[in-house]
């Protein structure tokens, strides 16, 4: 069988389990069907034990995707915010951090960025002001906590502590299964091109993201450059 005949076969299995729970994780019914996606469509039987999280600076914290257990966790050791990078949507991963923030009194902020492509201009800016305004201490997380956390992370260094990006780019490293080598090289290409600028003229990175950044043409010459 081709992978891309067997890749959309397991597509449709996921989306059709998918819809036997719906949006409501509320029924003893609903909620197990879920909870089946959750350990094996998304993989939360590997972050059990291993979650990687990290420090980044007085009140910010990094990790992968946190199951109801950790954000309860969490909420106990002072956890105020969570920052999903995954976006809002209706898989279990989503259901389940929804409520059990609400249920923690925790407040959830939702964002999309992206592994191996690059977010839009809007969506960087959007996180930024998130950045500024959500109650502290705050987690960010993606599935894996690898990429988009690393690039949100090494954002965060530069735009509110001023860290410089050679510093704030370790955030995307084989320490957290960030693999530079791979697709997602075009997060430290982003980065790297923003270094290139701040070089020449020591441009912002806010001030860069708002005026020069351009993930078409980013996207572009990275392919180009990995023939």
């Amino acid at each position: 069988m081709p992978a891309t005949s067997l890749k959309t076969r397991i597509k449709g299995f996921e989306t059709w389990f998918r819809d036997t729970y719906g949006t409501d994780v509320s029924t003893p019914d609903a909620r197990r069907r879920a909870w089946w996606d959750f350990q094996l469509m998304d993989h939360a039987f590997f972050r059990v034990w291993w979650t990687n999280f990290a420090e980044l600076a007085p009140g910010a914290f990094r990790s992968n995707q946190p199951s109801p257990d950790r954000i309860r966790a969490y909420a106990a050791q002072g956890i105020k915010t969570m920052i999903n990078l995954r976006g809002v949507g209706r898989h279990s991963h989503y259901l389940f951090e929804q409520q059990a923030c609400a249920e923690s009194g925790i407040t959830l902020i939702s964002h999309r960025l992206y592994a191996s492509q690059l977010a839009p201009r809007d969506e960087l800016l959007a996180l930024y002001q998130t950045f500024r305004t959500a109650e502290k201490p705050f987690v960010i997380h993606c599935k894996s906590g690898a990429d988009r956390a690393g690039l949100a992370s090494a954002l965060y260094l530069m735009m509110i502590c001023g860290t410089p990006v050679a510093q704030a780019k370790q955030q995307l490293s084989w320490r957290f299964l960030h693999f530079s080598n791979s697709t997602t090289g075009i997060l430290d290409y982003m980065l790297d091109q923003y270094q290139l600028a701040f070089d020449r003229d020591g441009i912002s990175i806010l001030d860069w993201i708002t005026n020069i950044y351009d993930p078409a043409a980013l996207t572009t010459a990275f392919r180009a450059l990995k023939g």
